[in-house]
């Protein structure tokens, strides 16, 4: 009887896992590899703030996890996971339903023999009152869809109001100095200067305003503090006001209110200050940190069940007796590849290794204006880049994922068809 693998996620880990097992176990019904997931396309989380500010069209970059199992060997279900059942090695499935709320899918049982998490992260607000009331989040294509759409309702509201004769501001604050928040200021300033191009004349970055609120001293803890500096002017050069130190202790409509200093005032305010693992993770039975991720051994597998393994942001993983692996794109893949790796050895008859986080470094782009980073060469040495080669080494973070889905020829000609489209399509999404 073939193994059922049941992967649950379907972002960068839990995809790359689902293909590469899929191909190499699938193909050859050495195995049962199923990938379970919400949405019916798959999107690279670290685009979405481009999704956000309208440099990206999704529909350009989104991937179809129907299309991609046909060809690599898994099948992919539709569904949420309600809740996991170790002692009869089952999950439920949550029913789904349309828009009028007419029920498409019966909720599901699915057996598993090997159940492999990579439900990713949501930000975290820290219970700070107000934040879910009056904010943004940018976790999920969804949630950057409808952020893009209020943006561009203000970005008409506010042009018309300058054109009336009115003196008005398009302001907007931005909770978090991590690379999200550093990220979405930098596209966001992009977008506002290319709006006279499309028709908005009128609202231009005098008009515009972006505050980015940082709790900490500095943005971008995981750069060396040069860099974070580096960063921190860089906005400041593009019109951005920079607020560390000053925590949010409540968000009311419209206004952010700070532990020390002036209230902001704003017309838009996204929150992205921090992450953790879903709230439903500690209905399951499984030993959970206090951001809910799932407590995994050094071979990724659940300390409560060894059937059970994690990856990818919802997974705590040690690196000692003080650090844990962090919640990155470059640790989901890492995981990915380990985990694929010993299940392959498994059915070789071979040991498990452990799993060995390697920090690469970060690299944050600052929308077409620069770029910065650091690449870990080892724990003593790293190498730092800035402008034009650091936003190369960006681009390819993505392109090595393109490469994990589909391979080296068609990563290529996806490169070529994005060139393209950046040629025919126009430079912002404005709808």
């Amino acid at each position: 009887m073939q193994e059922r693998i049941v992967i649950v996620g379907g972002g960068a880990g839990g995809l790359e896992l689902a293909t590469m097992l899929g191909r190499k176990l699938g193909r050859k019904k050495k195995a049962k590899v199923t990938l379970i997931d919400r949405n019916s396309t798959h999107l690279w989380k670290p685009l979405l703030h481009e999704v956000a500010s309208g440099a990206l069209d999704s529909r350009l970059a989104e991937l179809d996890y129907r299309g991609q199992s046909a060809r690599e060997g898994f099948q992919f279900l539709v569904g949420t996971l309600e809740s996991v059942n170790k002692e009869e090695k089952s999950i439920q499935l949550a029913a789904i339903k349309d828009e009028q709320n007419h029920e498409v899918l019966a909720p599901r049982s699915i057996k598993y023999d090997r159940l492999i998490l990579a439900i990713g992260s949501v930000t975290a607000d820290f219970g700070t009152p107000g934040v879910a009331d009056h904010c943004y989040f940018l976790d999920s294509l969804r949630q950057a869809d409808e952020f893009h759409e209020h943006l561009l309702n203000e970005f008409l509201r506010v042009n018309q109001s300058i054109e009336d004769g009115q003196k008005t501001k398009l302001s907007l604050a931005i909770v978090g100095g991590g690379a999200t928040g550093v990220e979405l200021a930098a596209e966001l300033i992009h977008s506002v200067s290319l709006l006279s191009i499309y028709g908005l004349s009128y609202l231009d970055q005098k008009h515009f305003e972006v505050r980015l609120v940082e709790a900490g001293k500095r943005l971008l803890p995981a750069l060396p503090e040069r860099l974070s500096k580096s960063v921190e002017k860089k906005l400041k050069s593009l019109g951005v006001e920079v607020i560390l130190n000053n925590p949010v202790t409540e968000v009311k409509e419209n206004t952010l209110v700070l532990s020390e200093g002036e209230n902001i005032e704003s017309n838009l305010m996204v929150w992205a200050a921090g992450v953790r693992a879903p709230d439903i993770v500690k209905e399951w039975g499984l030993k959970v940190r206090k951001n809910n991720q799932i407590e995994v051994n050094e071979y990724l597998q659940s300390v409560s069940d060894q059937s059970i393994y994690a990856i990818g942001d919802c997974a705590g993983c040690r690196i000692d007796d003080e650090r844990w692996v962090p919640p990155r794109a470059q640790s989901a893949h890492q995981m990915a590849d380990c985990l694929y790796q010993n299940i392959v050895r498994e059915y070789r008859g071979k040991p498990a290794k452990l799993f060995q986080y390697k920090d690469r470094g970060s690299l944050v782009s600052l929308s077409r204006f620069s770029a910065v980073g650091n690449l870990m060469q080892s724990k003593s040495l790293s190498m730092s880049l800035e402008g034009t080669l650091a936003r190369w080494a960006y681009a390819s973070l993505y392109r090595m994922h393109q490469r994990a889905l589909h391979g080296w020829w068609k990563m290529l000609l996806l490169l070529m068809v994005d060139k393209l489209n950046h040629v025919v399509k126009p430079r912002l999404k404005l709808h």
